[in-house]
């Protein structure tokens, strides 16, 4: 009997602290206006967020507590330019596979881009102090101020088939990669590649590869949107249709920055092929502001050191510290503004993973540029890395 009781009892107690809000429910019960009347109307923004605390065991072990807020894998959002970070990772893996090959280059190794015709798309990068266009400076530019043009000429160095594949490998099935960010742009025959040494004979060319792989349309809740959507200034009275455009669900968008961050905890065949200075390469720039780069230089009054950060000081200028580094990528575009970001705060000793995205459309009507973002979207964000921050801090 007394062992009924106390197993009893113990029961109880496990419930009561299973029921206990946690730091993300805490977070989002913040009084913060910016939050609270986001969260008023979660179903229309349709949110999505992941909070993974990083815990250590006593042997320095690193694991991940997760919660989640209307986390659904199953329901599409638009991921917009968080693209761009596996575009970039998997621009230095297939370096490193090439020179595996006996292909004398690396990701400082200049280039030009040829159309299939022989057209001439890009030589030169003038935000580059030696002018050179290279693989590790166009990943700069995606960090630091996600630069489109940067995205479409990694895309095609790669290809469709082998960022669709390379990701599936590493147990990151929730992705499909469809398009570069150019209008009217092929996205199935890519351009031409080639390297050169400084004295411009040809290291590597890469003719024209054509994609083989039969992407199929999503089949997920929310790829029909909105009221109506407009082409080319033309109003039409349907949803918009993101059947067709490029998909990440919010745990593979996460579990691919977890990936650089502390490759060491995931299987060996799960891991990018990236060496000690391409993980140390990409940290570094993801965790730059944008007005700590001298090459390229973005000091020119147009952007400010929160540009591509939206969490803690998306709506703020000037306040960033380096107390607190986050190391990021975010989205903007159709209305729906997402950041995935590995959170440091060295004062505190506290680090976390948050990826959230939020939907701003008021009118219903997509592709007008008519959006929220300045008003609600960044605002709830950054208000969001803020919350979850301080809860942190009091635990």
């Amino acid at each position: 009997m007394l062992r009924f009781h106390f197993s009893l009892l113990f029961l109880v107690l496990f419930l009561q602290c299973d029921a206990l809000p946690s730091v993300l429910d805490k977070a989002l019960k913040n009084p913060d206006p910016l939050i609270q009347k986001t969260i008023k109307n979660k179903d229309k923004h349709e949110i999505q967020i992941l909070l993974s605390e990083i815990k250590r065991n006593q042997s320095g072990k690193v694991f991940f507590k997760e919660y989640t807020y209307q986390l659904d894998e199953d329901r599409y959002f638009y991921p917009a330019s968080t693209v761009k970070l596996p575009i970039a990772i998997l621009a230095l893996q297939k370096i490193n596979t090439l020179k595996s090959q006996g292909i004398q280059i690396n990701a400082d190794t200049p280039f030009y881009i040829n159309t299939n015709e022989g057209e001439m798309i890009l030589k030169k990068d003038s935000t580059n102090i030696k002018g050179e266009v290279t693989v590790n400076h166009l990943i700069k530019k995606i960090f630091l101020v996600s630069d489109n043009d940067a995205y479409n000429y990694l895309f095609d160095f790669l290809g469709r088939d082998y960022i669709n594949t390379e990701l599936s490998k590493r147990g990151l099935s929730q992705i499909q990669i469809y398009h570069k960010f150019l209008l009217g742009a092929d996205n199935i025959n890519t351009w031409e590649y080639t390297f050169l040494d400084e004295n411009q004979n040809i290291l590597y060319s890469q003719p024209s590869i054509q994609a083989q792989l039969d992407l199929r349309p999503h089949q997920l809740k929310g790829v029909l949107k909105g009221q109506g959507h407009k082409i080319s200034d033309i109003l039409v009275s349907e949803p918009m249709d993101f059947s067709e455009k490029n998909r990440i669900s919010i745990h593979n968008l996460q579990g691919i920055l977890k990936r650089i961050m502390f490759p060491e905890i995931f299987a060996k065949e799960k891991q990018f092929d990236l060496t000690d200075e391409d993980y140390k390469f990409l940290q570094y720039w993801m965790s730059r502001n944008t007005l700590e780069s001298n090459n390229p230089n973005y000091n020119d009054g147009e952007h400010w050191d929160s540009y591509g950060k939206f969490f803690i000081y998306g709506d703020q200028k000037g306040a960033m510290t380096p107390e607190i580094r986050i190391y990021n990528k975010v989205g903007y575009a159709y209305g729906t503004l997402t950041d995935v970001a590995y959170i440091k705060d060295k004062k505190n000793d506290l680090e976390f993973f948050l990826t959230a995205t939020v939907l701003v459309n008021q009118n219903m009507i997509f592709n007008d540029d008519i959006y929220e973002g300045d008003q609600i979207g960044i605002p709830f964000l950054a208000a969001l890395g803020r919350a979850v921050l301080e809860e942190l801090q009091i635990r």
